[in-house]
């Protein structure tokens, strides 16, 4: 069962969401012969104030 983590800064569509899901699905299947059945995807959206770069916070 294959997981992939992904975490986001909040912002995304919901389309947007779902074709990052399907690429990461069609990736694992292409390069581990899982089956899509068994890929499990999570997207965990970060808010901008809890996420930060270069020392400065995005929100």
């Amino acid at each position: 069962m294959p997981l992939v983590h992904v975490e986001l800064v909040e912002g995304r569509t919901a389309e947007q969401k779902a074709g990052l899901v399907k690429d990461i699905t069609q990736a694992v299947v292409k390069n581990t012969g899982a089956t899509e059945d068994r890929v499990h995807v999570i997207i965990e959206d970060m808010k901008k104030s809890n996420y930060a770069v270069g020392g400065k916070l995005l929100g």
